[in-house]
C-alpha cells in the first residue's frame, strides 16, 4: 500500500496507460480521481473498481477545452481536500498528418504541440498551486522516447514530448521550494489500443529489432514508474526523465541490422 490516504489525479484515464495508472495507483491504496471527457465511461469502470475494494472517482476534463484543466484540479481539491500526485497522461497524435518536417501542415503541428503542452502546463500550473500550500506533491508527466529520439515521422508530437520533457525539468527546478517533485515517464512502444489500430505489423516487427529486450512494454509496467515516482519511495527523486522502453535507443544505430549476428547468436 505504497500510496494509502494520497489523493492521486490522472488525465487521460479510461484506456491504455491511464487506466493502467489508475488501476496501479488504486491497488497501492490511494484514492484516484479519473478525469476524462465521457464521466458516464469513467464512472463505469470507477463502479467496477469500488465493487473490487478501490475508492475511484470521477472529474471531467476536456483537452480540447483549456479551462477544465484547471477546473478538474479544483473539484478534487473541493471533494477531498488536497491533490498529492498529478499524473499527466493526455497526449495527442495524428499519425496521418503529423508527417515529416518538410510535410506537416504548420497547423497540424501548431495545434499538436499547442494541445499537448498545454495539457501538462496548465494542470500541473493549477495542481501545483495547491500542492504549494500543503507543502508538497508529486507531479508525473507521460511523456516519450519519441520527445529524445528523433523520429522519420510524427514532428509535431515528438517536438511536443521534447517540450514537456523540459518542462518537467523546470517545474522540478522552480517548485523544489514547494516541496514538489516533477518527474517524467517516457513510454517506448507500448501494448495499446491506439499502436495496435495505428502501426502496421510490418512496422511494430521492423521497430522491435531495434529494442534490446525484444518486445513492446507494457501498460502496467508503465504504471509501475508511475507508482514509484508517485509513492515516498521517490522524495528524493526530481526533476528525473525515466524512461521504460526495453532499451530502445541504447544501442548502435545499426543494433537491428546486426543483433541477429551477433548478440543473438
Amino acid at each position: 500500500m505504497r500510496l494509502k490516504d494520497k489523493v492521486v489525479l490522472i488525465t487521460a484515464s479510461t484506456r491504455g496507460i491511464g487506466f493502467a495508472c489508475v488501476k496501479a495507483c488504486a491497488k497501492e491504496g490511494a484514492t484516484v480521481y479519473m478525469a476524462a471527457r465521457s464521466l458516464e465511461q469513467a464512472q463505469e469502470i470507477a463502479d467496477i473498481m469500488n465493487a473490487e475494494g478501490c475508492n475511484v472517482k470521477c472529474v471531467f476534463n476536456d483537452a480540447t477545452k483549456p479551462k477544465t484543466f484547471t477546473s478538474m484540479v479544483d473539484d478534487v481539491v473541493k471533494d477531498a481536500g488536497r491533490v498529492d500526485v498529478l499524473v499527466n497522461n493526455f497526449g495527442t497524435s495524428n499519425p496521418g498528418k503529423d508527417l515529416d518536417f518538410a510535410n506537416t501542415d504548420p497547423s497540424i503541428f501548431l495545434d499538436t504541440v499547442n494541445l499537448n503542452l498545454r495539457s501538462v502546463f496548465m494542470a500541473s500550473q493549477a495542481a501545483a498551486k495547491h500542492m504549494a500550500a500543503k507543502q508538497g506533491g508529486s507531479i508525473i508527466n507521460i511523456s516519450s522516447v519519441g520527445g529524445i529520439v528523433p523520429d522519420i515521422s510524427q514532428v509535431a508530437y515528438g517536438t511536443s514530448k521534447a517540450a514537456i520533457n523540459y518542462l518537467t525539468k523546470l517545474i522540478a527546478v522552480h517548485e523544489a521550494k514547494n516541496k514538489i517533485r516533477c518527474n517524467a515517464v517516457l513510454p517506448g512502444m507500448t501494448a495499446t489500443e491506439a499502436v495496435e489500430n495505428n502501426l502496421t505489423e510490418e512496422f511494430r516487427n521492423l521497430f522491435l529489432r531495434h529494442i534490446p529486450l525484444g518486445r513492446m512494454g507494457l501498460p502496467e509496467e508503465i504504471a509501475a514508474a508511475v507508482v514509484h515516482l508517485a509513492s515516498d519511495e521517490a522524495t528524493y527523486t526530481t526533476g528525473q526523465i525515466l524512461t521504460v522502453s526495453g532499451g530502445f535507443g541504447l544501442a548502435t544505430p545499426v543494433y537491428g541490422d546486426l543483433a541477429d549476428r551477433t548478440l543473438r547468436r
